[in-house]
């Protein structure tokens, strides 16, 4: 993932900040409990493409 392009990038809901998890492709927002896939190297930054983050899964 490009650093530059993560320097940018905020959750599409509550333009809040993003950590890139690499082991898992995904940007995780913190404030929405939601992870955005990354698939071939692309961010995929729709609502309805993101995972709901479990309350037991820790957000890094």
């Amino acid at each position: 993932m490009d650093a530059k392009l993560l320097d940018i990038l905020v959750c599409p809901l509550c333009k809040g900040p993003l950590v890139y998890h690499r082991e898992a492709q995904e940007l995780i927002c913190k404030a929405d409990r939601l992870a955005y896939p990354i698939r071939d190297g692309i961010p995929v930054m729709l609502e309805e493409e993101a995972r709901k983050l479990p309350a037991e899964e820790e957000v890094a």
